[in-house]
């Protein structure tokens, strides 16, 4: 009997198509579920899924609904890609900040942006969690839905669901160091650890061998270039994750543009970070809204139309969607691969928090993901995580009990406003400005 997939949150069509291009690449016969709380986007999502299925002829069953209890019950893996608010609460999450002097290229993971979305998303994230453990309690269950760390900390502190937080971020960097080190990226090994978007590589070895030695060669001889002709696009692209990587002995995932953002005493001023100012000057955040709302308008008239879809649409093409079908059958399939997930701590990461969220390599087991246990981290990596952590724990805390003393909290601590009254006028004007999607802090 075919297993049901459920996609909740399928209106983000970019990932619907690549989860459903990697389904079709395997031909893996299956029951797949739309669910959004958008009709008109969940419409793109339900005609782009069911013209790839039909051009290739695919042993897929299609359905979509508006409410997913209906699809629920039996479901043997269950897929969230939420985004309460979609693009234009991002906007809010961005721009509301830069008046109060914190400049941020993403805004979805920490600091002020991510606070604001991590208040939007844990309830309803929360409120999916509970409806899988009252349908269907032995799915499988995946997260891609950020901030991930205090998504994934929420669900897990309130209802005990197994949930999994996945990531494309450390094979992409790992693919990066490969390129870093001159190595075929299929002889690459890693070790990476760390809170998303901010995972410490701390061993690279190609073909058995400890390439770290070259990796600190390769930052040397770039930092004393004499020419900047001669320094690689790789590195002038994510100069600070190299100068972390030299101070800090590890490489940290997914290179500058999240990783910034973790250092906000560094980089909140306009015009911080390297003489430019994030999200305006580098990492341009409208230029990414604008790309997400081309994409999508593109994708509708695609979906609508009565063309036959591009080519394009059936491409396996690297990406987050892409590791969750092949962990679903690693798992059916007992094969113990290892992948970088986001699961509690119960000893993978030594000298973090017990039950924290933290990336780290895992094994896919008939049993589900088992965490690998690695070497504690050294003091310093640990304490760019600790402060951090404890960010989460305020923050999913704010969300859960609707405390607005928390959320200033959560700013304060995170590091980018450098003032307590700062953190409560930013604090007060992002949760009015996103009223509508909060109603604890009404």
């Amino acid at each position: 009997m075919p297993e049901r997939i459920v996609l909740i949150g399928a209106g983000s069509a970019v990932f619907t198509c690549g989860l459903v291009a990697d389904i079709l690449e395997k031909n893996w016969e299956c029951d797949l579920a739309l669910v959004d709380i958008d009709p008109g986007a969940l419409r793109v999502a339900e005609c782009l899924t069911g013209k790839m299925i039909e051009a290739r002829q695919a042993p897929v069953r299609l359905s979509a609904s508006t409410e997913r209890r209906d699809v629920l019950p039996g479901a043997a893996a269950v897929v969230c890609t939420i985004a309460v608010g979609g693009r234009r609460a991002w906007e809010k999450d961005v721009r509301i900040p830069r008046k109060y002097g914190v400049f941020q290229p993403v805004g979805d993971t920490v600091g002020p942006g991510g606070t604001s979305r991590a208040l939007r998303m844990i309830p309803p994230m929360v409120a999916i969690a509970e409806d899988v453990v009252d349908l269907c309690p032995e799915a499988l269950f995946f997260n891609y839905s950020n901030p991930m760390t205090s998504v994934c900390r929420a669900v897990r502190k309130t209802t005990g669901a197994n949930l999994v937080g996945l990531c494309h971020g450390v094979p992409h960097v790992a693919t990066y160091l490969a390129r870093a080190v001159e190595a075929e990226p299929k002889n690459v090994r890693h070790t990476a650890v760390g809170v998303n978007h901010l995972t410490w590589f701390t061993e690279i070895r190609v073909q058995g061998r400890d390439a770290m030695p070259k990796l600190r060669e390769t930052a040397r001889r770039c930092r004393e270039a004499a020419r900047p002709e001669d320094i690689p696009d790789f590195y002038r692209d994510a100069r600070l994750s190299w100068q972390l990587f030299e101070l800090f002995g590890a490489f940290p995932a997914v290179l500058d543009r999240h990783v910034c953002e973790f250092f906000p005493h560094m980089f909140s001023a306009e015009g911080g970070f390297f003489g430019q100012t994030l999200g305006v000057d580098v990492f341009k955040f409208e230029d990414t809204i604008a790309r997400g709302d081309a994409k999508f308008a593109r994708m509708t008239e695609d979906a609508l139309s009565a063309k036959p879809l591009p080519p394009s649409y059936f491409t396996r093409s690297s990406g987050e969607h892409e590791q969750v079908i092949d962990i679903i059958q690693s798992i059916r399939n007992d094969t113990g691969t290892v992948y970088s997930v986001n699961l509690p701590n119960c000893g993978q990461a030594p000298n973090l928090p017990a039950g924290s969220i933290i990336e780290a390599p895992a094994m896919a087991t008939a049993s589900g993901m088992k965490p690998v246990v690695q070497r504690p981290l050294s003091p310093g990596l640990a304490g760019t995580l600790a402060t951090r952590l404890q960010w989460v724990e305020t923050v999913v805390d704010a969300a859960l009990t609707g405390d607005r003393k928390l959320v200033t909290q959560a700013l304060f601590l995170d590091g980018a406003c450098r003032t307590i009254r700062q953190a409560e006028g930013l604090a007060s004007e992002l949760l009015d400005s996103h009223r509508d999607h909060l109603p604890r802090f009404r």
